[in-house]
Order: C-alpha cells, then structure tokens, then sequence
C-alpha cells in the first residue's frame, strides 16, 4: 500500500505549487471540465528552459486535453542573462521560475532531473560524462515511471545535429529511458515507490522542411513523419495554440525570447524513433476515454454530463453532478485492483474536486502578516474561504495549519461555520515557528553541488520544479454531504499602489544573516584589506558574534565581532580587516556565527533575493564564504567609466582590486570622457543600450584622442548598431567551450601579452565554465588578433580578443568570458584584463 500511496502524491502534486488559488474564466472552466473526460499522457523531452516548443506543447495541453509535461534535463544554469547580472545556480532558480510560468500559460506541468547546466558543451560524450549519466537517466526514467506517459516526444536529434551537446545528449539519454522505465531490472531501487512503465511510442519533434523535404532525418527511417496543426483556434480560450505558445515562450524573458503571436497556420512533424509507429496520428491506438479501463462507465457518465450540460452563467449547476462524479470515483479508487487506472482516478478526482469548487465560486487562501519568518519566532496568518454564488451551503467544519517540516501546528477553534454566497469566512490567528523549522532554501541548492549534478538524496524530491510550500492550511469542508479536504500554500500578499495584488512565497529564514560583498577578494601584494560584512535579523533581538576561519598563512583582526540587532530586518555592518602573507594559500574564508546563548559558533549563511515582476521573488540562503588570493598584478591608468549591458559584476570586482570605477548610462558618453583612462562596455551592451545607436561616435572620437575602449562579448541579433567599433568587425556564435582549452599566443610581443603584467600559460590555469563566447567572426585588416583557442579536434578561433590602434588610442573586442572569471577570482584573468585597461604605447 505504501507504494501505490507515494507514487500518488507524486502523480498529484503538481496542483499544490500555486502561488495565488487557481481562478477559471466561463471558457477556461468549460474547458476543463471536458479536459476531464480524456486520460492520455503526453511528456516532451529536452535539455534546458526555453528548449521546449510551446505550440506542440499547447496544442497537447489544450486541443488534445492530455495530460501533457515538459521535462528538462537541466535547471539553464550556464545559461547567459539578459535581465540581470545572476549566473550558474542563480541563474538557474530564474529560468527554473519562468519555465513554471510558461506552464501556468500552456497548461503543462514542468520536471527537472538533477542534471547541472555547466555550460555549452559541443559534445553528447562530454555532456554525459560531466553529468555523470546513469544519475541522470535514473532522473528520467523516476519521472516517466512517475508520470507514465503514453508518448514521449523529444526535441532534438540524437546527432550532432541538435547543435548543443546537452541537446543531443537529451535525444540519447530518451532513447535509453523509454527502454529502461519498463525494465525492472534498471534502477531497481525506485520501485519501492513506483512501478515500471512503458509508453507507447517515442517520436522527434522534426526540425524545419527545407525545399519541401524534412532534414536531418535518421538514415534507417521508414516511418513517415506525422504531422501536427498547430494554429488551431481555441474558442473557449480565445486564442490559437500559437497565441498560446507566443505568451508562454515570451515568459523566457532571462533569454530575451519574447515572441510575437503567429495568427496563421503551422504544421509541425513528429518522427517515428521507438515503440509502435503512428500513421496518422501521434495518439492513434492509444485510448484517451475512460473505457481504458473496466468498470468506470457510471462515473465517466457524470464526467460527460457535467461537461455537455455546463452553463457559462450558471456554473453552480454543475456543482451536484460533480459531487456525485466525485463520490462514485472515490469508491471506484477504493474497490478497483487496476493500479493504472487507480492512479488515473486519484489525479481526476483532484481535478474534479477543484472543478466543483470553482463552479460554486469557493476561494480559500492563507497568507501570513508577514513575508517571512524563522525558528522560535511567532507568526501572525489570516485565513479567508469565501462562497461567492449559486445557492447551495458549504460548511467549513475543521480548519488546521500544517508544517512541511514538523507536521499539523494549529487548530482553529472557531469552527464550524456554514457559508451560503455570497459569504466571506475570515480568521486571525498566530502561530509558533518550531525552531527546527528549515530554511526555505531550494531543496536542489541545499548541499553543493558537482560540476555536472546537484545533490538531491531524498527520491522522492527528484524531478520536482520547487520546494513545496514550508506551511499550508488544511479545509475539511461539507459540500451537500460530501466531505471534501482543500490545501492552500501561506504566502505573503500585498498591493502595490502602481501595479495589483501581487503573491510570494512565505520564506523561512535563519535568525541571523551574514552577506558577503563579493564571493571572491584578491589581494595585489601583501596589503591589508578591509572586508565587510552585512548582518541581518530574521528575528528581532538577536545578540552573538562572528568570527572568520581563514586559510593557511592569512591573519584577520580582529578575531571576532560582537553585534547587536533590535528588530528584524534590522542590518548591521561590521568590517574585519585581512592581511596576507608570503605564504598566505589560496582558499575560502568562512563566516562563523555564534548566537549568544549557544554553545558554540556554526557556519554562517547569507539571504540573497530574485525579484523580477514576470516570476514570484525567489531567496536563496548561500554560504557565507570568500575566495581569497594573492597575485602580482600592476595596473597603468586607475579612472575606468563603465558603461552597463545586460547585467554582470565586472565593474564591482574591477572596483575591488583597486580600480576607480564610474559606472555610465549609454547616454552619458556625449559627456567629458578625457577624465577616463579607459572605457569598458558591459556583456551584451550593444544588445540592451539603445542610446548605442549614437554613443559609438563619441567613443570612436575618444579612442582618437589617446582613450581605450575595451567591448565585451555581444551576440550577433538584436544588435542597436552594426557601427560596433572604430572599424568594421562581425560577431559570430564561434566560442570555446572548455575551459582548459589551451591558448595560442599569436603576438607574443604585443602590448596586451607584456605590458603591465607578463601574460604567460599560467594566467589562463583556473578558468571556469569556457574560455569565450561570441568570438568577432569578421574583422578589417587593421585589427590584430593577439590570441587564439579551440575546443578539442576543432579548428583554432582568433576572434576571441582583437586589438586596433586608432589615432591615439585603442580598440579591443573579446568574447573571452571575463564576465566569469573575475567574479569567481580567477587571477589570470585579472592580470589579462589589466593589460587590456592600460593605455596604449
């Protein structure tokens, strides 16, 4: 029984992941109720956020009305950032929240594996191997015995083709879970929770037709590619599934794919890879009704009546059909022996339950006083269960406040109450926060992870999108005799006087926070340096002392700072001040926080938050640590104007090494620039800066009198100018994606590799993730190329760092990913940049 009850609650609990209560337009309500009557699966397969083809995955969703997933490998960790300056982990949390955006828009549901985005990878080989595979393929085939999908689709091609090594490593890896899921003897130990599972059939999500013939087809395809129609109108929606795919495709704002409504026609194909083939239809020979099953006649009746008989105006009506729909297949799921169709029963019925309570216009939610809360503190909740039409009572009979972490806390004594609409129910109580409670830190990002996979030990938390909400209000409810239990997240709800009623999630926090400026401080000589730390109350008085464990041959003073903190949120600065040593070794220094009345200090963690208006605001509590190291690194001109782009901290970590750092708008370049010894533009400012257009005419004038410009990285669309530089140049996608890659040096004596510093091999040791992105693919004869690089067996790339005198002074364009390097510390990097910054002989 253990087995059949957990691999329920899996198979149901995605509905518990929303923020606000789920609210249903007459066409949206009427939808679903025929959605009810359909019992396929559908699950598309690919690497990343932003891989999945939305229309195909409306179209599943909301024409064929199965129950359709996407499953990413990936969380897009590696990915790059339009919006902001967040990367790896942080970076993945975003695009972890905008693929649940597009769901909420598409209607699918969203699954992860613990696979960790490392970057761009050029090889499947490479791709597996970082992964560590069978980790991920266990994730796979967990999620299709979970979810247990009549068809797997799959983006992309098991070739190189796919044009990603994680892409084509998701079309492999499918391939072998489609076949493993059904094999007892493959991972063995989920079947504890979980039964084997075979879809029907795997096809590929064919790319484009070129001259009316597909591409890249397998070599030994007989079958015939299916077609699909995609710009079908949906009339209770009012919109097509293009429509449909353009608002969810745009949710991946982090990537800048926002995407214009198609109101045509599209067809798209679907290759036959394994399983039994399809000729028409991808879901041919797949029963969608409930005569899947035996047995469920009477209530698959109910389901259809409730759905032909539903009064846009009067949606109440429906309500006592549901009911009975309801009631009978509660005790369909306690006779039938059929596990299939049990677990089909117990998804259903949650849908008809919700179903039944949008018909009578119930809303229920909990939200907290406050937006967040810690161990031993109190927390103050107000309940609201409001019957808004139709002239059939509900009675709220129990109410409690469960904990994810320690169980029920809180009964409500004031109960029970009986509601007839319109009728608002209302509770004020307070409850205590055990002080074991966890943090609401994502369940993935709890230990460190590996190059290539997260740390996530509890099974059961593998291939879910997010935590599940730390408290919950539990309703036992009586609908004309039927009882009925709803759950409802606490969040925290406020209004902005600009904007509506907006939703977070309620974050359980430690009582004492310890945020670090900068995750890595180098130190140029044997100077002492101060280091700040920003403390802050998640309780009001708190009282204790931090301390910071050094590496070998490092000293700080003073050892230990006492603080004191009055309210919560309360932040409180305290400086130590850290001193290196001809010995001094490369290493982390950690923050240590003892709270007065403890015994002892423990590692201390920071709070950082994502607040962005098109996903809920996401907190992370990361370890608070510093990289420290020493390094010889000479600088000519201090006075640096940085001019921002998408979002990255290379000023910030310019600024740390000594660096005088004035950050300008675009539009501020027609201003005094004599005062700069050098100008540096952001990642991807001629993406993002309109005021560009006209800037590369002052700066061009700047470069002439004696200034230096240094460009980095941009993508070749969406450019503002192709006026990019003082000459003419292109950029292309060539990019080196190993880290390690070796460097060529193709002027050994040019000024960039001499001067302040001696670049030499080992300045390019310690990289991280790549070496370079959008390396220039096209350049005038006057540039000079300094450096080149390749992946492993491919041609050598020189556009990774061009130089070019003009008049007085110079140009640079490097795609070599700096925006990387600095803030993870690594020196080289510094060093290289350095040069790049002094002016020109």
């Amino acid at each position: 029984m253990q087995k059949i009850y957990i691999l329920l609650f899996w198979f149901i609990s995605h509905l518990a992941y929303a923020q606000a209560p789920r609210t249903y337009h007459a066409g949206e309500l009427q939808l679903a109720l025929k959605k009810l009557n359909v019992v396929g699966s559908v699950l598309y397969l690919a690497a990343h956020p932003d891989d999945e083809n939305t229309a195909l995955i409306a179209y599943f969703a909301n024409e064929r009305l199965t129950r359709t997933g996407y499953l990413s490998l990936t969380r897009g960790d590696g990915g790059q950032n339009l919006i902001g300056a967040e990367q790896r982990e942080l970076m993945g949390l975003i695009r972890t929240q905008e693929l649940l955006q597009a769901r909420k828009t598409d209607g699918g549901e969203q699954f992860f594996t613990r696979a960790n985005d490392f970057g761009f990878s050029k090889s499947a080989k490479e791709a597996q191997k970082i992964w560590d595979k069978e980790q991920v393929l266990a994730d796979m085939v967990w999620v299709i015995r979970n979810f247990r999908p009549d068809i797997i689709v799959t983006r992309f091609p098991p070739s190189r083709d796919a044009g990603h090594g994680h892409h084509e490593a998701s079309a492999i890896l499918a391939e072998e879970a489609f076949k493993a899921s059904a094999d007892a003897s493959r991972f063995p130990e989920q079947l504890k929770y979980v039964q084997t599972w075979q879809p029907k059939r795997l096809v590929w999500n064919v790319f484009s037709r070129r001259g009316g013939q597909f591409t890249n087809l397998p070599a030994d395809s007989t079958a015939k590619p299916v077609g699909v129609e995609l710009g079908i109108y949906n009339p209770l929606l009012g919109k097509s599934n293009l429509g449909i795919a353009a608002e969810s495709r745009s949710m991946h704002k982090s990537q800048g794919f926002g995407a214009g409504k198609n109101h045509g026609t599209r067809t798209d194909y679907l290759q036959h890879v394994l399983g039994s083939p399809a000729q028409k239809d991808v879901l041919e020979d797949i029963n969608l009704t409930w005569k899947r099953f035996k047995e469920t006649e009477n209530f698959a009746t109910l389901l259809e009546k409730a759905y032909t008989t539903y009064n846009t105006e009067k949606p109440y009506l429906t309500a006592s059909i549901l009911r009975e729909a309801y009631s009978q297949m509660k005790d369909f799921e306690a006779k039938t022996k059929d596990k299939e169709a049990k677990l089909w029963v117990q998804h259903k019925n949650e849908e008809v339950k919700n179903l039944l309570l949008a018909c009578i216009g119930l809303w229920a939610e909990g939200n907290a006083t406050e937006y967040s809360t810690t161990g031993g503190d109190s927390l103050g909740l107000r309940l609201e269960v409001a019957l808004r039409m139709g002239n059939l009572p509900l009675t709220v009979e129990k109410a409690s406040i469960h904990s994810l972490a320690v169980g029920k806390v809180l009964d409500i004594d004031s109960l029970p109450k009986t509601l007839k609409a319109p009728q608002l129910w209302t509770e004020r109580t307070v409850i205590y926060i055990n002080p074991k409670e966890p943090t609401t830190q994502p369940y993935w990002l709890t230990e460190k992870p590996s190059q290539g996979l997260f740390s996530v030990k509890d099974q059961l938390l593998r291939g879910k999108p997010e935590n599940l909400p730390a408290f919950k209000m539990v309703l036992q409810v009586n609908f004309e005799g039927l009882p009925l239990t709803i759950e409802r997240p606490i969040t925290y709800k406020w209004v902005k006087p600009e904007d509506t009623e907006i939703y977070r999630p309620l974050e359980v926090t430690p009582q004492v926070m310890v945020n670090v400026a900068q995750d890595a401080c180098l130190f140029a000589g044997l100077q002492t340096k101060s280091v700040t730390l920003t403390l802050k109350a998640g309780k009001a008085n708190r009282r204790g002392a931090v301390s910071l464990n050094l590496p070998e041959g490092w000293k700080v003073a003073p050892t230990k700072i006492d603080f004191s903190l009055k309210n919560k949120d309360e932040e409180q600065k305290i400086t130590f001040q850290i001193t290196p040593s001809a010995s001094s070794k490369a290493g982390i220094a950690k923050a240590f926080l003892q709270l007065e009345g403890e015994a002892q200090a423990s590692p201390a963690v920071g709070i950082q938050r994502i607040d962005y208006k098109h996903i809920p605001i996401q907190t992370v509590f990361p370890q608070a640590e510093i990289f420290l190291d020493r390094f010889d690194m000479q600088m000519a001109g201090k006075n640096i104007a940085y001019v921002e782009g998408a979002g990255d901290e290379v000023a910030q970590c310019l600024a740390q090494v000594g660096y005088n750092v004035t950050v300008l708008k675009a539009s501020q370049l027609a201003d005094n620039l004599a005062q700069f010894d050098a100008i540096v533009l952001g990642v991807r400012a001629f993406n993002t800066q309109n005021d560009l257009k006209n800037g590369t005419t002052h700066l061009k004038k700047y470069v002439e009198q004696g200034g230096t410009v240094v460009v980095q990285y941009n993508t070749s669309n969406s450019l503002v100018t192709k006026d990019l530089g003082v000459y003419p140049f292109t950029i292309g996608r060539e990019r080196v994606t190993v880290e390690d890659a070796p460097i060529k040096f193709l002027l050994p004596e040019h000024a960039i590799l001499n001067s302040p510093n001696k670049i030499t091999d080992r300045d390019f040791e310690g990289w991280v993730q790549e070496r370079g992105l959008y390396f220039a693919q096209t350049w005038d004869a006057k540039f000079e190329t300094i450096l080149a690089s390749a992946d492993p067996e491919e041609p050598e790339l020189k556009g990774g760092l061009i130089h070019a005198k003009f008049g007085k002074g110079k140009f640079i364009y490097t795609g070599l990913a700096f925006f990387r390097q600095l803030p993870a510390g690594v020196k080289g990097a510094y060093r290289l940049f350095a040069n790049l910054l002094a002016k020109e002989r």
